[in-house]
């Protein structure tokens, strides 16, 4: 009698899907990071959502939940730049240390405000600034990073997926402890629980073995800031790409500050249903990321960004329309992927393309397109809720996610033609199998 070895479905062909999904963490020092920064990413949802609970709680006033986002998140759009030029120069696993540190401190003396009933509306917007700047240096120096800790090259866009599943599947449970945490012991804990996660992730780059790289050469921080701008913004395929998530970050992104408008006043629920609603995003997010990580190569991965985008927007439209929350969970779950999706192809292709000495510098104006820009979409839709309502606000948002996803699909065909030479010299594509780039 034969066991169905080569049977779909066959528990050797799961765990070889399982093992080619999950295969960056056959690197000892990634599956380190995949491990602590996943309890820390938890806490971070956990503070995320209680801070934003808080914020309104405290002032009943979309404005200031968008001020709040743009106060987090515009030290992004100022500093990012100057960062990714240090990122290139400095030495990546002691930058992280340092930015998790001081995003551990923060996180413990925004507990100690609200537990010693302190707290006030401009002692978060001055934390949240402070976590900001914080981040600004972060988040590139985390994304160039993941080279180092994937040794083979062939690895790294499923490192890159991993790094999404990550951060949504901690979406996905996050805001849910924390919605219940909130009804019962309230937001200081939440902020405590948080300061005392990031002890994980600390350890675990304590315990990495990094070799040490040849320090780049240290040129002026203007002539880097310009060399890196001109190569990131003189390529075609990197310009449109950065510019196109900048839309994305401008327009759709800013929907997730004004949730708890929809969990109170549109869904007339507390703190647990708007742990639902974004619990609901990081759910079709870990679907997105799942479905990105089983890929094993980059091509088709443009195609990938329009389709996504287009989900994204749809999304968006259909949750301003719904009053019900089964409903509105269903359409976040479809946001979650679009937008899960379109961010994290992005990152897969530039990565993939850019070359490893202005490795930070890109990945700096990817933050800032990401999470920079956000700051000013954050504002905006603050504003637009307070005249128009928020409803109003997120449907013209996916109105301009469709337009942009309608507009990046036309230069398409011109972005395979330039990415093509790159993925011949790298052997992503063979010479002879030129049809192949199509599906770039």
């Amino acid at each position: 009698m034969r066991t169905g070895t080569k049977s779909n479905g066959s528990p050797s062909n799961v765990s070889l899907s399982l093992r080619g999904i999950f295969r960056a963490l056959s690197h000892r020092n990634y599956r380190l990071f995949f491990g602590g920064q996943g309890l820390s990413l938890i806490g971070t949802w956990v503070q995320v959502i209680a801070m934003s609970w808080l914020v309104y709680r405290l002032t009943h006033s979309a404005f200031l939940l968008g001020m709040t986002g743009f106060v987090g998140q515009i030290p992004t759009f100022l500093f990012a730049p100057l960062a990714g030029v240090l990122v290139d120069r400095w030495n990546r696993h002691h930058i992280l240390l340092v930015t998790q540190t001081l995003s551990m401190m923060q996180a413990l003396l925004l507990a100690a405000l609200d537990l010693t009933a302190t707290i006030r509306v401009w002692h978060v917007m001055v934390l949240v600034l402070l976590l900001g700047m914080v981040n600004a240096f972060d988040a590139p120096a985390r994304q160039a990073f993941v080279v180092e800790m994937v040794e083979k090259r062939e690895d790294l866009p499923n490192a890159i997926a991993l790094n999404s599943f990550l951060f949504n599947g901690a979406r996905l449970v996050g805001p849910s402890i924390g919605g219940i945490l909130i009804s019962i012991v309230g937001e200081g804990t939440c902020f405590l629980l948080n300061g005392l996660s990031f002890f994980a992730v600390i350890v675990a780059l304590w315990a990495m073995r990094i070799t040490a790289k040849k320090a780049a050469q240290k040129a002026q921080i203007g002539k880097g800031l310009r060399e890196g701008f001109e190569y990131a913004f003189g390529f075609a395929p990197i310009r449109f790409i950065l510019l196109f998530l900048g839309l994305i970050s401008l327009a759709g992104m800013p929907y997730m500050i004004l949730m708890p408008i929809f969990a109170k006043d549109v869904l007339h629920g507390g703190p647990q249903t708007l742990g639902f609603l974004m619990a609901a995003t990081g759910m079709g997010a870990v679907a997105g990321a799942l479905f990105l990580a089983s890929r094993k190569s980059v091509l088709g991965l443009g195609r990938v960004i329009v389709i996504a985008s287009g989900i994204f927007g749809t999304g968006l439209i259909a949750f301003s329309l719904s009053h019900v929350l089964w409903l509105s969970l269903l359409m976040l779950v479809l946001t979650g992927l679009g937008m899960m999706i379109q961010m994290a192809s992005s990152n897969t292709i530039l990565q993939t393309i850019v070359e490893d000495d202005k490795r930070g510098r890109v990945m700096s104006f990817y933050t800032m397109s990401f999470m920079g820009v956000a700051p000013f979409g954050s504002l905006l839709a603050g504003s637009l809720a307070e005249a128009i309502g928020a409803p109003n606000t997120v449907r013209i948002a996916g109105i301009s996610c469709l337009l942009g996803s309608y507009l990046f699909a036309r230069r398409l065909p011109l972005l395979r033609g330039m990415i093509r030479p790159i993925y011949l010299r790298k052997g992503i594509i063979l010479e002879e199998s030129p049809q192949r780039i199509i599906e770039n």
